[in-house]
C-alpha cells in the first residue's frame, strides 16, 4: 500500500497479472507501467535492461491479456537513477540532454521488445520523440506508438507519485530545467506539442490536468491527433483526503473532475481512478462532451 495514494499499491509481478486481467474484464482501455528497481545507478540502466522490472512486467501483462487492453510503458529514468533526475547528470550536476537521449533510445527498444504497444517518454528532454521514433523504426518496431508528454509542468502535484516510486532528487533540487513553468500559458505548450508531432509523436499529453484545462483545450483545438491528460497523484490524493475527512462527496467530485478533463478536450485520461470508474459500469462514451 502507498500511504499517500489511498487505494493504490505497488505491485509484484504476480499481483500485476491478476490486476490486468481484472482491468481487462472491467473494460479499462489501457494500463501504463512504472518500475521500481531493486538497485539504482547514475544512468538508470535498469530502465533498459532486458531483465529490468518493467520489461519483465510488460511481457507478463501482454501474455496475460494479449490485445484486450493497450499496454503502455513510461519511458524515463528518474525511478532508476541514484540521483533522481530524469536524465544523465554531468559533472556540474546538470542534466545532459544529448547523453540522456542515447539512453532513452535504448529504453524504447527494450520496452518494445518486451511487448509495449505504446511508449510514453516523460522526461521532457529536447528532441526525445525524434530519437525514440528513429530507434523504434530502426529496430523494426514501426508499429509501436509514442505518447509524448508534450506539456509537462514543474508542478507541486507530483508528491504522492514520488513517494510511490522513490524518485525524489537526492540532495535537493528540482526538475525545472526541463519541465515547463506552470506560469506560462498555452503558447509554450503548443510549441512543444508541434515539435513532438514533427518528430513523430502519435499522441500528445498535458500533465497535470485540472490546473491546465486551458492548455488541454488549446491543444485539442490545434491538433488532429489524440490528446491525453494525466490526472496526477496529487489531484487524486486531494480528493481522497478531503473525502476521508467528510468535507466532500468522493464519488461526485471524482466524477466532476474527470468530466471536466473530458469536457476540456482530452480523448484519453490517465488516472488513478480508472478502476473505480470502470467498476461502476461506466464507459468513456458516457462522458462525451462536445
Amino acid at each position: 500500500p502507498i500511504t499517500s495514494l489511498p487505494g493504490v499499491v505497488q505491485h509484484t509481478r504476480e499481483s500485476l497479472l491478476a490486476e490486468v486481467r481484472e482491468l481487462a474484464d472491467l473494460g479499462v482501455g489501457a494500463i501504463i507501467l512504472f518500475g521500481i528497481p531493486s538497485t539504482k545507478d547514475s544512468i538508470g540502466s535498469g530502465a533498459f535492461d532486458p531483465e529490468g522490472i518493467v520489461q519483465l512486467a510488460l511481457a507478463d501483462a501482454r501474455e496475460a491479456v494479449g490485445d484486450r487492453l493497450v499496454v503502455m510503458a513510461d519511458l524515463c529514468v528518474d525511478e532508476y537513477t541514484d540521483h533522481g533526475h530524469c536524465g544523465i547528470v554531468d559533472a556540474r550536476g546538470s542534466v545532459d540532454n544529448d547523453r540522456t537521449l542515447e539512453v532513452y533510445a535504448k529504453i524504447a527498444v527494450a520496452q518494445a521488445r518486451a511487448g509495449a504497444q505504446v511508449v510514453a517518454p516523460s522526461g521532457m528532454m529536447d528532441g526525445q520523440v525524434g530519437v525514440i521514433r528513429q530507434a523504434l523504426d530502426g529496430a523494426g518496431f514501426g508499429d509501436v506508438s509514442i505518447l509524448a508528454y508534450s506539456a509537462k509542468y514543474a508542478s507541486g502535484l507530483y508528491g504522492p507519485f514520488r513517494d510511490a516510486v522513490d524518485c525524489a532528487i537526492v540532495g535537493g533540487g528540482d526538475r525545472k530545467g526541463y519541465q515547463q513553468d506552470w506560469r506560462n500559458g498555452p503558447r509554450e505548450a503548443l510549441r512543444e506539442v508541434f515539435a513532438d508531432l514533427d518528430q513523430g509523436a502519435d499522441m500528445v499529453m498535458v500533465k497535470p490536468a485540472l490546473s491546465y484545462l486551458d492548455v488541454i483545450a488549446a491543444v485539442r483545438q490545434a491538433v488532429d491527433v489524440p490528446v491525453a491528460a494525466y490526472h496526477v497523484s496529487g489531484e487524486y490524493s486531494m480528493i481522497k483526503a478531503a473525502a476521508a475527512n467528510g468535507w466532500i462527496d468522493h464519488d461526485v467530485v471524482a466524477t466532476e473532475q474527470l468530466t471536466a478533463i473530458r469536457r476540456a478536450g482530452a480523448d484519453v485520461i490517465l488516472t488513478y481512478f480508472a478502476r473505480w470508474f470502470a467498476e461502476r459500469g461506466w464507459r468513456p462514451f458516457d462522458f462525451q462532451c462536445e
